[in-house]
């Protein structure tokens, strides 16, 4: 218990998991914590006469599934291995903590997504910039960007809500701010730990020397990072946390990328979450996002690279180019096609058994896991130069078979090797003369007690007599009660049961020293050669890394030409111009997952900078506004990827950053209404859309009331179309059909509309963009669709036409002159000598109540008609009627 104590000591922060024999044990308050966590039972340790210490603990086989809880409920673990063999220690066994298991120092494979990465992030500040570094630990990818400017803290909350990292560090003295207010870009019920280490871990001379001396380098100028300082803060602290939590094995972690976020297009926070990217809004999954549409690929590595190509769009021409002459090749390739991916489909994790091997984790079914990869490449690489394209070409030349490697571990390891390396038997016979003398010992023993059993039943009579093992007693002889009679003089009592006696004999015993003397002795040897193995493994880290990389490019092009085969893509045209042309668009996911029979209706858009800069879409609820503006912005977006996209041709120009208004949250634990963040959303889009921008806007200004609403956002169509440098490509769909008008008033905004068809008080829904404005939304259809009762919607269309009696005069609202002013019978437009002493209107003005349920007589007898018995002059009639009626309102 001293030597606890000792090392809970330097482990206060984590709960300690001590290796006692068969299990993890954890003591005192930690003990409390793990049963609740792990549902486990809490027992009690006798420390001391009369004391007891809580106990709690679990079977050392079965760590990663008791690990995998323990993360997941936001703990750090320390994990104190026993260091030499109980056997041989001379007193108490030596017990050291290994590793400290973290959320973003995880390598084991049953608590890690193989379709995700697993980020270590750390934040620093420099001189006024903000640097980033991540680390994927099971791949030893390490990269490093900064931010500076006046949006260098947006831009920095919008890269971390790319990589969403499992861990984040930050100085002790930034601490508390992150833990206020980073945790606004993940989803709910996600958790991303905050970890605060020592200031002095994100000083610039302490990390840089931290990165040359990992590296092995007297200059970061190689990795262009000596001009990035804050980005070296970042990365330096990234490993001296690795190196105080893993303790060692880091070799793979070969190099640092210094990258620019301005390398590709941004997409923040809320434009991920609003596009539904990688993860949907209902549940936080992939399920019905672009991902899920696109990812056909076949390894874990290419999984993880399609989510970071689609959070990743291009600004490279030629980059994008070249990933669509490659899909453009795929697809025309059927044979190659599917001999590549059937290839691909016994490729595994290279990325990660690297990774396992570099820290020490790796087991027998890793290596074969590696052999059989290794023997799917040649294959590969001849299908690769079967294909035209210049990248395909490229990547088949440069693939290196190592076959070496794959005849090495061929010859290694047997096919189904044990779970662990230190029960023996992974090793072929014939690979090691020593261990093959020993298997011949060993093996030679059993079959002499399985003889030696036989002989005994002979000599004693006793035919249930039995041979068996145990690692107290060794090799014993069991006899039952009832032959007790019957044993032979020289056998040795060694134990009693309830109906059996157990014995030794003095051949059985130095038959059992030579068996366990050379399984013990196999163990060890086995155990020594699979070390060796990964030595000559880990030599080969640049070449194995490369080459997992290069069949991850390979799996996610293959993915993107099945995702175009599969939906009918086309390849668009991407190229400097500024406009989006997009001709019978169709929007990626839903269409593929929609449940009705009807096929999903194609819709084009046309948008550029200097005619048709703004498009305001009216129409009804539910006929697909909010479908059409995404499906544009998905369009763009995968263009971008290199990606063919659902449409009959496109021309889209580079796109530098993709803005979303759409939906309604609240971050009300921050004080913040549904409306705030819309406008705080808006003002982000506003101040940082430029002309290479796309924007989209969906229901600005309908949090408020509506006057308020109708200004604003009249004043940001306004702004959007007026400004020189913010003349983004904006789709904005609206209910306020008074903005219409600006079509009116400004050369770039044009009106388009959902069309529907209407027809004996109910509508169609033709899902189709067409030219000009609506002057309805069919919001109380929408209601009885939803099962709103009868009553209430009845009373809804009543008080409907009261409201819009009150404006039957002919003329729209125009927001540019004062509310009031603009509506008939408000106490604004009444002249001061109207007004009464109280300021209300005294003037004989005949103004419907809103709320008034008695209706004038003709409308009682409209609701009686039938419109199909009347003969023209009747209709002519009536409809003269209801006009005397409605002049009659008027003011």
């Amino acid at each position: 218990m001293r030597q606890y104590q000792r090392i809970k000591m330097e482990h206060q922060d984590e709960l300690l998991l001590f290796r006692l024999g068969d299990f993890y044990e954890s003591f005192g308050e930690d003990a409390k914590l793990a049963a609740d966590i792990l549902n486990i039972t809490l027992t009690k340790k006798h420390v001391a006469k009369g004391k007891t210490l809580p106990l709690a603990g679990i079977p050392y086989h079965a760590l990663d599934n008791y690990l995998n809880k323990l993360i997941k409920a936001g703990l750090k673990v320390a994990i104190c291995e026993q260091m030499e063999d109980p056997k041989a220690a001379k007193g108490l066994v030596r017990r050291e903590v290994t590793r400290v298991v973290t959320p973003g120092t995880v390598i084991e494979d049953g608590i890690l997504d193989d379709q995700s990465s697993n980020y270590l992030a750390c934040v620093t500040r420099h001189h006024g910039n903000w640097g980033l570094a991540m680390v994927e630990i099971s791949t030893g990818a390490l990269s490093a960007t900064e931010f500076s400017g006046n949006d260098a803290r947006s831009m920095l909350l919008n890269e971390l809500a790319r990589i969403r990292p499992a861990e984040l560090l930050v100085s002790d003295q930034d601490h508390p701010q992150y833990t206020g207010h980073l945790k606004e870009i993940f989803g709910a019920g996600e958790i991303m730990m905050i970890t605060p280490v020592d200031d002095a871990m994100v000083l610039h001379d302490r990390a840089r020397m931290e990165l040359m001396d990992h590296l092995s380098v007297s200059s970061l100028q190689g990795y262009g990072a000596e001009d990035s300082p804050s980005a070296v803060c970042a990365a330096g602290a990234i490993i001296r946390y690795l190196r105080e939590t893993r303790k060692n094995g880091l070799g793979h972690i070969r190099e640092l990328r210094i990258y620019s976020v301005r390398d590709t297009m941004i997409l923040d926070a809320t434009t991920q979450r609003s596009l539904e990217l990688v993860r949907n809004s209902i549940d936080n999954t992939r399920a019905v996002t672009l991902l899920y549409q696109l990812d056909h690929t076949q390894t874990p590595m290419g999984a993880r690279l399609i989510q970071k190509w689609i959070l990743n769009p291009l600004q490279d021409l030629d980059l994008i180019r070249e990933r669509q002459d490659a899909i453009e090749g795929l697809v025309s390739n059927t044979v190659v096609r599917n001999l590549l991916r059937d290839g691909l489909r016994n490729v595994k994790d290279l990325e990660r058994i690297l990774g396992r091997i570099h820290l020490n984790t790796a087991n027998a079914r890793d290596m074969v896991m590696l052999l059989g990869s290794l023997k799917e490449i040649p294959e590969l690489r001849s299908q690769l130069l079967r294909l035209e394209d210049t990248r395909m070409q490229e990547l088949g030349g440069k693939i290196r078979t190592m076959s070496f490697l794959a005849d090495r571990l061929e010859n290694a390891f047997v096919p189904e090797p044990p779970v662990s390396v230190r029960e023996g038997g992974m090793i072929r016979d014939g690979y090691n003369k020593d261990l093959d003398d020993l298997t011949g010992i060993s093996r030679g023993g059993k079959d002499w007690i399985a003889k030696m059993r036989e002989t005994e039943i002979e000599r004693t009579g006793i035919q249930n007599l039995k041979i068996g093992y145990n690692r107290v007693f060794g090799y014993y002889i069991e006899v039952s009660k009832a032959n007790m009679d019957k044993i032979p003089g020289d056998y040795i009592r060694r134990q009693t049961l309830t109906n059996a006696e157990r014995f030794i004999t003095p051949d059985l015993k130095e038959k059992e020293e030579l068996i366990l003397g050379a399984e013990e002795n196999i163990h060890q040897l086995e155990l020594e050669i699979f070390h060796k193995e990964c030595h000559f493994i880990i030599e080969q880290t640049d070449t194995l890394q490369l080459l997992a990389n290069q069949l991850a490019e390979i799996d996610v092009l293959m993915s993107l030409a099945e995702a175009a085969l599969v939906g009918g893509y086309v390849r668009p045209l991407v190229d400097g111009s500024d406009g989006i042309e997009i001709l019978d668009g169709r929007h990626p996911v839903i269409e593929s997952t929609t449940m009705s029979d009807q096929p999903f209706v194609p819709n084009d858009v046309h948008l550029d900078c200097h005619e048709q800069q703004i498009w305001l879409i009216t129409g009804p609820n539910m006929a697909g506004k909010s479908t059409y503006i995404r499906q544009v912005a998905l369009l763009t977006l995968m263009s971008h990827m290199g990606s063919f996209i659902p449409a009959r041709q496109a021309r889209i120009g580079l796109v530098d950053r993709i803005f979303t208004r759409v939906g309604a949250t609240d971050f009300l634990a921050r004080g913040q209404s549904t409306f705030l963040v819309e406008m705080i959303e808006t003002a982000n889009i506003l101040h940082n859309a430029s002309d290479r921008s796309l924007v989209i806007l969906d229901e600005i200004g309908r949090g408020t009331s509506t006057y308020d609403g109708l200004s604003i956002a009249w004043a940001v169509i306004e702004y959007l179309h007026e400004k020189p440098r913010r003349r983004a490509k904006t789709l904005f769909a609206t209910h306020y059909h008074e903005l219409t008008e600006l079509e009116s008033r400004f050369k770039r905004i044009f009106n388009y509309n959902v069309a529907i068809r209407e027809a004996d008080e109910k509508i169609t829904f033709l899902y189709q963009i067409v030219k000009g404005g609506a002057d309805r939304s069919y919001g109380i259809y929408a209601a009885k669709l939803a099962g709103m009762p009868e009553d209430t919607v009845n009373r809804a269309k009543e008080i409907l036409f009261n409201l819009e009696c009150m404006r039957a005069n002919g003329e729209d609202v125009d927001p540019e002159k004062s509310q009031c002013a603009d509506i008939p019978g408000s106490a604004s437009s009444v002249p001061d000598q109207a007004r009464g002493s109280s300021g209300t209107e005294s003037r004989g003005v005949v103004q419907p109540d809103l709320f008034d349920t008695g209706l004038p007589s003709i409308f009682d007898e409209l609701l009686k008609m039938d419109v199909n018995e009347l003969t023209p002059v009747q209709a002519i009639g009536v409809l003269e009627e209801l006009v005397n009626v409605l002049r009659g309102m008027r003011p």
